[in-house]
């Protein structure tokens, strides 16, 4: 790889930048300002209020088109991204030596690492995503955006050009896992390789510039003890939790957005045997299960055509015919709580998914009217004996005032009194105020009923001391 100026580098790998037209030029570069990458809105005030500022975006527009036109696309699929990304460097570097202008050695590797990340990149985002202390990022438009940070929201300083930039990104996101985004397709859901969960609207459904949702989870998977180090759960629920999960249980885990649903499902998971064949069902995936033996399968929605649409229920069915021991679905948001109820009842011990409910009680409710939406005229009595046969615990998660997230209450299924679901609260959480913060502060405790399950937990040899559940305060958090 080189320039026509006889520079070159690494002759013996793939040629990635073809030789560059002209060096970087210093003057007057007149390049579509759609190319400039995305600065922080302290950089940009800057730019605007101080020549020096203007120099460096005006070598930033040029750089990354010379970069953008050297780019040898033959070769791409030969070079992983590191090596590609090194490639860049080395070639942005030998355009910047020919710059007429004298920079600093500060400014010369900024310039460089914005306009690799524009290229390779998420472009502004980057630097928001080696940031591991964010868990939210927020994007409401091109000069709007917010961050989630130890459960807090607070606004970036960063900023993208133009709502063209802000789509252009989003579509080399959602482009990644197959699926699209424009104005005949404004929705999207994806991931990212690192697991975290994406959401994209755009014009014309959003009428203020494109949003952008990012849901991550840290590089390295949540441990069942960060969950007790970080007081969202005391020792004593998840020992009672992990001996459920090696009895096989079904559980399902009830929650609002964001109160760590999936977070909770992945620790969970932990404690399923090795040799078990698991099948697990997502719109999105990101789950991180660490058994050898997992069949993953994600849906996949319709075309521009409106045909070749894979739903969440297609994959139950189909999972079902695949042998097998455990079925794991991400979210059931409707007809599929049948097929999943089904497949609890049907052989599958130990499944797990998650609703969206406030409360465990409103989790029966939710999986009733899920249900009733097939469409079949199934009577409510019916649907409610398939509910009590197939679910023996429900979670519940909760995001509280402060940003807390914790496991507020463990119920288990009891049976039916009459036409009633009956429901019994082993472990709750009670919440006594909020300190000067407005971080809310409270305690778990175990009720002092003893599960109707503790039998079953014995009998497959993850019996647990009597004791454990008398009614007392638990480890203040």
């Amino acid at each position: 790889m080189g320039f026509r100026s006889g520079f070159s580098l690494s002759p013996s790998q793939p040629t990635a930048i073809r030789h560059a037209e002209n060096p970087v030029s210093g003057t007057q570069p007149t390049i579509d300002s759609t190319v400039l990458t995305g600065l922080s809105v302290e950089a940009q005030t800057s730019m605007e209020s101080s020549q020096e500022s203007a120099r460096f975006v005006k070598m930033k527009r040029d750089l990354h088109r010379q970069l953008i036109e050297g780019i040898d696309l033959s070769v791409l699929g030969q070079m992983d991204q590191d090596q590609l990304r090194h490639e860049v460097r080395i070639a942005a570097s030998s355009l910047l030596d020919k710059f007429n202008q004298l920079i600093t050695v500060d400014e010369r590797n900024r310039l460089i690492s914005e306009v690799i990340d524009e290229t390779f990149g998420l472009g502004p985002l980057e630097s928001l995503m080696s940031d591991p202390t964010i868990t939210e990022i927020m994007v409401n438009g091109p000069k709007s955006t917010f961050i989630e940070r130890s459960g807090k929201i607070e606004k970036a300083s960063i900023v993208f050009n133009d709502d063209k930039h802000l789509i252009q990104i989003i579509q080399r996101i959602v482009g990644r896992v197959g699926r699209r985004v424009d104005e005949t397709t404004p929705l999207a859901d994806a991931r990212l390789a690192d697991g975290s969960r994406v959401n994209a609207v755009v014009p014309p459904i959003a009428l203020d510039g494109a949003l952008l949702t990012i849901r991550r989870f840290g590089k390295k998977p949540m441990m069942a003890a960060d969950l007790v180090a970080k007081n969202a759960l005391t020792q004593e629920m998840l020992d009672f939790l992990a001996a459920c999960i090696k009895a096989r249980i079904n559980i399902v885990i009830s929650g609002g957005t964001g109160s760590g649903k999936t977070t909770l499902l992945n620790v969970l998971s932990s404690f399923i045997a090795h040799d078990e064949r698991i099948a697990t069902i997502e719109d999105a995936a990101e789950l991180r299960l660490q058994q050898p033996h997992i069949v993953r399968m994600e849906t996949r929605p319709p075309n521009i055509e409106g045909l070749g649409q894979v739903t969440t229920r297609d994959l139950v069915k189909n999972a079902l015919r695949m042998r097998p021991d455990r079925v794991i679905v991400g979210e059931c948001r409707g007809g599929e709580a049948l097929d999943m109820l089904q497949a609890m009842n049907t052989g599958h011990d130990g499944s797990m998914t998650t609703v969206h409910a406030n409360d465990t009680r409103d989790a029966i409710s939710r999986l009733e009217m899920m249900v009733g939406m097939n469409g079949f005229d199934i009577p409510i009595w019916i649907i409610r004996r398939q509910i009590v046969s197939a679910v023996q615990i429900i979670i519940q998660a909760n995001r509280l005032p402060g940003g807390l997230r914790k496991i507020t209450k463990i119920s288990e299924v009891v049976g039916m009194e009459e036409d009633v679901v009956s429901m019994q609260d082993i472990f709750v959480y009670k919440q006594t105020g909020v300190d000067e913060d407005r971080v809310c502060q409270g305690y778990h405790m175990s009720t002092g009923i003893r599960p109707k399950s503790l039998e079953k937990l014995t009998i497959s040899g993850v019996g647990l001391p009597a004791e454990m559940f008398q009614q007392r305060r638990l480890s203040p958090v």
